[in-house]
C-alpha cells in the first residue's frame, strides 16, 4: 500500500474511493415526447441523467444549490429544478427540456421572442428562462408583467436586467393568443439527418463526431 497526493490511499496504483459507487439501475421516462431508458446510478440527480445519459445538453448546470434556475425542466407540465430532483423521483413521468419546446426545426414563439427582444445575451441562463416562461404561458396565456416577473423570480440572469425577458414573454403571449403573427420560418420543415446521434457509444445523442 502506498500513499498518493494529499494522503490518498492507493493500492496497486489504483485509486480506492472513500465512498462506494452506487449500483447502476435502469431508469426510464418520456423526455421531449420520446421514451428513453438509460442505465444510471441509483442516487443520480435528474440533471446528471438528462445531460450525461439522455444527452439533452440544453439543461445547464449552474449553482447545484437550487438558486439560479439554469437547470429548470418541466415535469408533467410543472417547472422544476433538475439539480434538486432525484431521477428516481420522476421515473416514468413526462419531462420537457428546452430542446422539447421547438416544433422540429422551427422555434416556439417563446424562443423566437427571446431572440428578437434581446431576452438572452450570454445565453447560459436562457434555457431555464425559456422552460419557466413556457410553463407560465401553458397555464396563463395572458399574464401581466407582474405575473411574468413572479414566474421567473427563481431564474437568475446577470446580463439583461430582466426587462427584455419580460418583454419577450409578453410578445410570446400575444403570439400564443393569436393577436400577432409568428415570423415566417427560415426553412421548410425537415428531418434531423442524425436523430440518434453518432455511433460512438461514449457520446450522448446529438454530439457531432
Amino acid at each position: 500500500m502506498t500513499y498518493g497526493e494529499a494522503g490518498t490511499t492507493m493500492v496497486s496504483k489504483e485509486h480506492v474511493p472513500m465512498i462506494p459507487t452506487p449500483k447502476g439501475r435502469a431508469w426510464s421516462a418520456t423526455v421531449n415526447g420520446q421514451p428513453v431508458e438509460v442505465l444510471a446510478p441509483s442516487n443520480a440527480v435528474l440533471l446528471d441523467v438528462l445531460r450525461d445519459k439522455v444527452g439533452t445538453l440544453g439543461v445547464k448546470r449552474g449553482c447545484d444549490l437550487g438558486t439560479c434556475g439554469c437547470c429548470t425542466v418541466m415535469i408533467d407540465g410543472e417547472p422544476q429544478l433538475s439539480c434538486l430532483t432525484l431521477a428516481g423521483q420522476v421515473e416514468g413521468r413526462e419531462i420537457i427540456t428546452v430542446e422539447g419546446l421547438s416544433d422540429g426545426a422551427h422555434l416556439a414563439p417563446i424562443q423566437t421572442c427571446f431572440a428578437t427582444h434581446g431576452g438572452s445575451q450570454c445565453g447560459f441562463c436562457t434555457p431555464g428562462f425559456l422552460v419557466t416562461s413556457q410553463a407560465l404561458l401553458n397555464t396563463n396565456p395572458s399574464p401581466s408583467r407582474d405575473e411574468i416577473a413572479t414566474a421567473i423570480e427563481g431564474n437568475l440572469c446577470r446580463c439583461t436586467g430582466y426587462q427584455q425577458i419580460i418583454d419577450a414573454v409578453e410578445a410570446a403571449a400575444a403570439m400564443v393568443r393569436g393577436e400577432t403573427a409568428a415570423p415566417s420560418p427560415a426553412s421548410d420543415p425537415h428531418h434531423d439527418p442524425h436523430p440518434a446521434g453518432p455511433e460512438e457509444p461514449t457520446m450522448p445523442p446529438g454530439h457531432a463526431k
